[in-house]
């Protein structure tokens, strides 16, 4: 019976139950039961096309189970599961509809077996996530929501015209493998990108994710961009272009996550250099590349999210998550200092850790089908996440300078959440064998080779000892009290620079225009009074009647003109 139900209703269902409940652990506890159910079915599911409904005319697959699907599925239940026990204490009633709102409307889309019902989904993210803005119930959050609402709905109507140009070339809504060459398959693309914040694309990631509140920022971080990669995955794999646009992925975010003051920020710069890796794979689109696409996003949302968890723990108890602010928190916060700690080597790929035995797919894929420049890329984007994430979050939250703050070690729940993503993600590093057997192909890949280990070692070691040496002599960007923009500046400085110097002529003109009218018409009711009035020089030999005619007729088009202009 479970099975003819949709996995993404029984978070739809929860959130219509979670009104009725009595506030309180009765409200947490379904938040972490719903997720769990979802994860067990998800594990248990046949494969196939479990679900199908008729709309419109068009069959709608709800389930599309495969092992592409599951796997994102089954990592997006853990992460709502994560999420929502982190934020035990919140008693906010909207933050808690729309993280079950959020989960289910991503699981539905990865399950999506056509085109119609993912972008039903896919806006169903984006208006269920944007609560999690709006929940700080600030002025900023409420401005930043908006613009992350633009994007993400815009995001959606693109796909939308692309599944409409779609069909009408093929026929079909299927959501398979497509080929970029139509007008169709680049709007989908570009919607997919969007999304998964392509470069130039990507600033609403780092404007929204930092605004959100502590436990949202959580939630956020696991499934939006994840999505993304899931499509790029269904749709696109093997397009050449999502190499290049991936190894630039890598690069940019390090140099602005370096002088980034904002602890938020840095991770969600660090966030948008992880899916460079996994776009490269979808990009390269090999067996070994896509396994490693999906062991990569599986282990990204773990540590990902357990640094959101720990930097949002800091924020919570010390109300800042500034650099400039913090150190010497490990003092009173020793648990949350190693949790971050094992986030940050995860995130890092040190040996026995997740990062290590998924980003090695990918580098390995580079290397195989022979793309040694972007491998080189690669590897130098993996020095620069282990500057600004590894080392950085951190040293500079916990251990750079003595802030003076003592605050107390974060709540019970927010321990437990960070153990549990802590203990996963030591688990997939050291083990690393049931996670490949739920990877799309079959995998037949050692990550613990001795050269793997060798060379991985000798990056992390030179990539600290260049960290230590700026820091010694100085160079490394301090943390500063500021706002860096990069290509936000666009649209915050330059744009409204630009509408200022053409509003001037601009209204210039209309004023003149304007001015012409008035006294165009103004001259022209004169003249006809002159001629027509009771003074007139008409009035003297016309008859009254064919006066009041006149002026009528007169008076009429004198109002068609002002109408008309």
């Amino acid at each position: 019976m479970l099975e003819a139900l949709p996995t993404a209703f029984l978070f739809f269902l929860g959130a219509l139950i979670l009104p009725v409940l009595p506030r309180g652990p009765a409200r947490a506890v379904l938040l972490l039961i719903v997720p769990v159910i979802a994860a067990f079915l998800v594990y248990t599911l046949p494969l196939g096309n479990l679900v199908q409904v008729e709309f419109f005319g068009f069959t709608l697959d709800l389930m599309r189970v495969d092992k592409l699907s599951r796997i994102f599925a089954l990592i997006f239940c853990i992460a709502a599961f994560l999420g929502n026990l982190y934020a035990w204490h919140v008693k906010d009633l909207v933050q808690q509809m729309a993280a079950l709102l959020y989960a289910g409307a991503a699981i539905g889309a990865v399950f999506a077996g056509d085109l119609i019902t993912l972008f039903f989904y896919w806006e169903g993210t984006a208006i269920s996530s944007v609560f999690l803005i709006w929940a700080r119930r600030t002025e900023g959050a409420f401005h930043t929501g908006m613009r992350y609402l633009v994007i993400q709905i815009g995001s959606g109507v693109i796909l939308l015209a692309g599944v409409i140009l779609n069909y009408a070339d093929t026929g079909s809504i299927a959501f398979e493998h497509m080929e970029l060459g139509t007008p169709a398959t680049w709007l989908i693309f570009l919607a997919f990108g969007i999304k998964c914040a392509f470069p130039l694309l990507h600033n609403w990631l780092q404007d929204s994710y930092p605004a959100a509140t502590v436990t949202g920022t959580v939630i956020l971080s696991a499934f939006t961009t994840k999505l993304a990669v899931y499509s790029l995955a269904r749709g696109f794999a093997g397009t050449e272009i999502l190499i290049y646009i991936g190894a630039i992925m890598t690069l940019f975010p390090i140099f602005y996550a370096v002088i980034e003051n904002d602890l938020r920020r840095v991770l969600a710069y660090s966030l948008n250099n992880q899916l460079g890796f996994m776009v490269v794979g979808i990009g390269i689109g090999t067996e070994l590349a896509l396994n490693g696409t999906a062991a990569h996003a599986f282990a990204h949302i773990l540590y990902k999210a357990l640094l959101f968890m720990s930097v949002g723990a800091v924020l919570f108890r010390t109300g800042t998550a500034k650099g400039s602010e913090l150190g010497g928190l490990y003092k009173t916060m020793p648990l949350t200092m190693i949790f971050c700690v094992v986030g940050a080597a995860s995130i890092s790929a040190f040996p026995l850790f997740s990062g290590f035995v998924t980003k090695s797919l990918i580098l390995s894929a580079a290397a195989k089908e022979h793309y040694y420049i972007i491998w080189g890329i690669l590897l130098f984007a993996s020095a620069g996440v282990f500057h600004h994430s590894g080392i950085k979050i951190p040293y500079f939250a916990f251990f750079a300078h003595d802030s003076g703050l003592r605050p107390k070690e974060a709540p019970w729940h927010m321990l437990w959440a960070m153990g549990l993503a802590s203990f996963l993600c030591i688990a997939v590093g050291v083990y690393p064998a049931p996670l490949y057997a739920l990877l799309p192909f079959e995998v037949s890949y050692d990550a613990y080779t001795t050269t793997h280990v060798i060379t991985q070692l000798q990056l992390l070691f030179f990539s600290a000892l260049a960290f230590t040496v700026l820091m010694r002599t100085g160079i490394y960007p301090p943390e500063l009290k500021s706002v860096n923009l990069d290509f936000d500046w666009t649209y915050r400085r330059l744009l409204p620079t630009l509408l200022g110097w053409i509003a001037k002529p601009v209204r210039a003109i209309f004023q003149g225009l304007d001015t012409f009218k008035t006294r165009t018409m103004k001259g022209m009711i004169l003249h006809l009074y002159n001629a027509f009035g009771p003074r007139g020089r008409t009035s003297q030999f016309w008859p009254t009647g064919a006066m009041v005619l006149w002026i009528a007729i007169l008076l009429g088009v004198t109002l068609l003109v002002n109408y008309a202009s």
